[in-house]
């Protein structure tokens, strides 16, 4: 058996009954197609916690009789009660009536009598044979509520008035007039009581209106005794002042006391202050639908469930943390925790009616104990993923391993805006078209296991990062200029923080400076790595003579577009750089160009040359006279020949032109009887 988990807060949250586990089998469905769900997983293995627990197209009420023996709903189409018993597990009967039910009453301990409230404007009493009563009243009812002490039925309906119905006498009784509705005037037409709630300690009657306030009136003296404006103190910066009052609650204890607005805000009171203990926001701007205090086998339960028609939260009542969420697929009419387990039956729009198990709140109930088991079962042996055996590709995914020509078949199921096929396709496709894959996510896998290793060394401090080397040295240098103007916080280094480690380890994170987007929000940064790149893709001897002259020049790249702007001087030394560098560019490209230009015959010389310096040395090595002794130790004689004193036969040799130059130097250096410098000229 499989059971739907979801884990919101860390709380696991079941869900044992409806949202897709039991699902209905239209009419029309063939003999020879059920037997296919046999073979169905998810039909095979699904729970039915009450057999028929749903509605043909959807439920408004759900509430469990004072026994904790029977649950009694509402729904439609068409418009029935079901009741459904504990014990057998199944819906017991299922009665129809003329008109939707808008709410109803349990009057006795079990199922045998109830009263509804309808949407055409009658009350119906039902009893063990059917419908025993039916009366209309003035107005369309909104709400009701009964007080047992005095066995009153009280109506809420539009308009200013609470209509009361005495079941002992059988008769009407004078209504309650709202004070503050009749104040409006003619608006008081189109407003009217939406909610009634009884205390159950002290028996105060609670109205909820739509202009914002609920009125407390007390059952002894049949008057009213406070006022409280919820709305009103509300910020109206924030919050509608005009919304409505749309649920109330009283908590066990006779003293806290919840209300819930139109516009989706829950406000927690002590009856004795009219001040604010606690403000939610349930996150949807819609009419809360239900405040309900859970009560648990604690003393005291300090949790308040409230739900609107998107979702249903738990939290505490003091600090206003939240305990765990639902958020069923459809929207919520009505929810009935069962007290003192963790239970929870909801009615909704969908066909199914949902319940939910959360075993952090309670055991489970005694006529579904092994819900206990089955949920202990599940911790141990988790659930293996739905998707699993698929992978998810994009539709450029696909045209990349050449399987986009199997869209719209079975093979490729399109789901959001990709597709999901199956995980062996996806590895025999990628396969075919990369064979080289293993080899290479091995050859990673090693190479990453060397670099773990090397972690331990002492690494230089030119290479901080494996990839994004200019933003690390970015923030780096940042980081050193707040520090110098006192700016910085004394917290961790960006490049030590956990939460960044990624950007500057991970391959997929690396930052291509050549894109256009890249470009266009670094304007000044992308030039200077554009020159830097011309500069040096000429060759391998450039790229020497670069380095050199570049080493300057990658400290600027640290500098930010500011300090770029606020130093124009700097621009024109790095100008200055940038012709140096062209310079000697073009100087071994000069240089290279002769060597590649030299002549046959040149080359020819130089090896005679070496040719000739061969021999002399041979000639040196034959001079050598060596003389072994007995002992194994030889001796080398050689004779150093003489230089000849050429420096005669050099000034000898000179040319003539050169000896007028240097006598023309000594005439100059004398000094000169006249002024006149040009007489010898």
């Amino acid at each position: 058996m499989v059971l739907k988990v979801q884990n919101p807060n860390n709380v696991k949250v079941y869900t044992v009954c409806g949202d897709g586990i039991s699902r209905s089998l239209p009419e029309w469905f063939v003999q020879k197609k059920k037997k296919a769900l046999k073979k169905d997983p998810e039909w095979s293995s699904r729970i039915e916690l009450l057999q028929d627990f749903e509605f043909p197209e959807a439920s408004n009420k759900i509430k469990v009789t004072p026994d904790k023996k029977y649950a009694i709903a509402t729904g439609t189409y068409k418009p029935h009660m079901r009741i459904y018993e504990f014990s057998e597990m199944s819906m017991k009967f299922s009665r129809y009536t003329n008109a939707e039910n808008v709410n109803f009453e349990i009057l006795s301990e079990d199922w045998t009598k109830t009263v509804h409230l309808q949407q055409d404007r009658s009350i119906e009493f039902h009893t063990q044979g059917g419908m025993h009563y039916r009366l209309r009243i003035p107005k369309f009812g909104r709400d009701m509520g009964y007080h047992f002490p005095t066995c009153d039925l009280l109506v809420a309906a539009s308009g200013d008035e609470v209509y009361r119905l005495n079941l002992d006498q059988g008769r009407f009784l004078r209504p309650f007039k709202i004070d503050s509705l009749a104040d409006n005037g003619e608006g008081a037409n189109k407003m009217g009581v939406n909610t009634v709630d009884i205390n159950p300690v002290h028996q105060l009657f609670a109205f909820g209106t739509d202009n914002g306030t609920v009125e407390f009136w007390d059952p002894r003296y049949r008057s009213k005794i406070a006022i409280l404006d919820v709305c009103g103190s509300l910020n109206p910066m924030f919050y509608k002042k005009t919304a409505g009052i749309s649920a109330t609650s009283f908590r066990h204890d006779g003293l806290n006391f919840s209300a819930g607005t139109s516009t989706g805000i829950v406000l927690l009171y002590d009856l004795r202050s009219p001040q604010v203990l606690l403000r939610k926001d349930q996150g949807y701007d819609s009419p809360i639908k239900s405040i309900k205090w859970l009560k648990s086998n604690d003393s005291i339960s300090q949790l308040i469930m409230t739900s609107d028609k998107k979702i249903m939260k738990i939290w505490d009542k003091n600090s206003g943390d939240p305990f765990t969420s639902i958020e069923p697929s459809v929207d919520i009419n009505d929810v009935c925790p069962l007290d003192f387990t963790g239970m929870i039956f909801v009615a909704n729009e969908g066909v199914p009616m949902h319940i939910y198990y959360i075993p952090a709140l309670g055991p489970a109930p005694a006529w579904c104990s092994f819900l206990d088991n089955l949920t202990e079962e599940m911790e141990e042996n988790p659930i293996k993923n739905i998707y699993e055996n698929y992978k998810f590709l994009t539709k450029n995914e696909l045209k990349s391993l050449g399987l986009d020509h199997l869209i719209g078949s079975n093979v490729v199921r399109s789901y959001m805006h990709g597709f999901f096929i199956d995980f062996r396709l996806y590895e025999t496709a990628k396969s075919i078209m990369n064979p080289f894959a293993y080899v290479e996510y091995r050859e990673k896998a090693i190479k990453d296991k060397i670099e773990k290793e090397r972690q331990s060394r002492i690494r230089s401090s030119s290479k901080i990062t494996k990839i994004n080397h200019n933003l690390a040295q970015h923030l780096l240098h940042k980081e050193e200029k707040d520090k110098k103007r006192n700016k910085g916080n004394g917290g961790p280094s960006v490049l030590e923080d956990e939460r960044f480690k990624d950007v500057f380890n991970d391959p997929e994170y690396e930052i291509d400076e050549n894109t256009v987007e890249f470009m266009q929000l670094n304007p000044i940064r992308s030039k200077k790595n554009n020159k830097n790149s011309k500069a040096i893709s000429s060759s391998e001897s450039e790229e020497e003579s670069i380095t050199q002259l570049s080493s300057g020049t990658d400290e600027d790249n640290d500098e930010s577009e500011a300090d770029f702007y606020q130093k124009p001087k700097n621009m024109e030394l790095k100008a200055e750089d940038e012709e140096a560098r062209m310079k000697v560019i073009e100087y071994h490209q000069a240089s290279l160009n002769t060597t590649q230009n030299e002549s046959f015959e040149t080359l020819i010389k130089i090896q005679e040359q070496n040719k000739e310096t061969e021999k002399k040395q041979d000639l040196m090595i034959n001079d050598i006279k060596r003389n072994i002794n007995g002992t194994g130790n030889m001796e080398m004689t050689f004779s150093i020949p003489k230089k000849k004193n050429n420096i005669n036969n050099n000034t000898k040799n000179k040319h003539p032109a050169l000896e007028t130059e240097k006598n023309d130097l000594k005439q100059a250096s004398r000094r000169r009887a006249s002024k006149n410098a040009f007489r010898k000229m």
